[in-house]
């Protein structure tokens, strides 16, 4: 497990509209030789085919297309075209409904993947075969069919209050390649791409992207979060250089602040990495957390590069329902689904989990007989 890293990005002061905070991310040198563009789809209904024999409905608004040079020259976003006056057009938009696997190469150097479903699949596929050892207490469903059917409910960001606005009327730095967004300064998103030009082809997908229950509803009911102002006594400035020199040290205490308190639940954290592709120097992965309840949890999926740096990078804040199936999940199967050594585990005793797994969601996992016989055995322990 290891943690992430944004060696390369650097933070700017943030901008702020009512509950939405957005703190911009700025690379010194973007990384030239892998450009990300969109594939649209539309109205965002989308079938997709995991293997001949899986499939699932989701919403899917878009896709990226990496582009990729095996030499180190730099690479064109695929799409890309100039028209008569020299103006960069946008790529033509593709009506595509099926869509064959996450991540699919169409092209030597060019590879389409559905942005954030990489991370979401991994989460959705956590332990998906079920029981691994066919203990009694499990039902003939579970044993057959595992956790077939997972369905998770997520937001689009055009639902997220605030969040259109701040998109259109914030500046865009003249470096950025990405954005933190945050609502009600709970970090809700982080997202990150190679070239500044991309980020301003793709910065109209963050309202697109999908956003969790918890965002949903701090963007509704909470109230405008303050703005971080800096302010430079007067008796330091003798000269612009002086200026110059107090700016730089208000970003970097503005860049520490960030780090070791806004962004430390996504940063802190040791997550387990499992590669997807390789795309000649880069590497396509998503990353999943170690489920610990009650703490800030996040999925994501990233394009990282020969020496581990960040070229991509777009992350989902889970609900704390999401946290705690994906905590239950992780130490049943720690323990091979062995109900009596899970519960010593968690500290609790069977009764209880099982009342847990049927609270979250996983009550047809256990067998009729022995759910009946862990309320009742629930109910004579209140009532005792």
């Amino acid at each position: 497990m290891t943690q992430l890293d944004l060696t390369g990005l650097a933070t700017r002061p943030s901008q702020v509209w009512n509950a939405v905070r957005l703190v911009p991310l700025v690379r010194d040198e973007p990384v030239e030789d892998l450009r990300l563009s969109a594939q649209l789809y539309g109205d965002g209904a989308g079938l997709v085919e995991v293997d001949p024999r899986h499939a699932y409905i989701s919403y899917i608004p878009h896709g990226f297309v990496a582009t990729w040079t095996g030499d180190g020259t730099p690479a064109a976003a695929y799409g890309t075209q100039l028209s008569a006056d020299g103006t960069s057009a946008p790529a033509a938009t593709m009506g595509l409904r099926f869509h064959r696997r996450m991540a699919r190469r169409q092209a030597k150097d060019r590879l389409r993947f559905l942005p954030m479903h990489l991370a979401l699949e991994g989460y959705l596929a956590l332990h998906f075969g079920g029981p691994t050892v066919a203990w009694e207490e499990w039902s003939q469903r579970a044993i057959r069919q595992g956790l077939s059917p997972r369905v998770e409910e997520a937001y689009a960001g055009a639902e997220v209050r605030g969040l259109a606005d701040a998109l259109r009327i914030f500046e865009i730095h003249p470096n950025q390649c990405g954005v933190m967004v945050y609502v009600a300064d709970a970090l809700a998103s982080a997202f990150a791409v190679p070239h500044p030009d991309d980020y301003r082809a793709l910065h109209p997908t963050l309202l697109r992207d999908l956003y969790g229950e918890l965002i949903h509803h701090y963007a509704t009911l909470m109230p405008p979060v303050a703005d971080f102002q800096a302010r430079i006594p007067d008796a330091r400035i003798r000269s612009l250089a002086h200026l110059r020199t107090a700016v730089v040290e208000q970003e970097h205490r503005w860049t520490h602040f960030h780090a070791k308190n806004m962004a430390t639940g996504l940063l802190a954290q040791a997550y387990t990495w499992q590669s997807v592709h390789r795309m000649g120097r880069f590497t396509l992965s998503r990353f999943m957390p170690p489920f610990r309840p009650k703490q800030e949890n996040h999925i994501g999926e990233a394009i990282t590069d020969d020496r581990g740096r960040i070229a991509y990078l777009k992350t989902f804040r889970l609900s704390e329902n999401q946290v705690r199936r994906g905590h239950l999940l992780s130490r049943l199967a720690a323990n091979d689904w062995h109900l009596a050594s899970t519960a010593a585990d968690l500290g609790v005793d069977e009764a209880q989990l099982g009342l847990r797994l049927e609270s979250a969601g996983f009550g047809f996992l256990l067998r009729q007989d022995v759910l009946d016989g862990y309320r009742k055995q629930q109910g004579r322990t209140r009532a005792g």
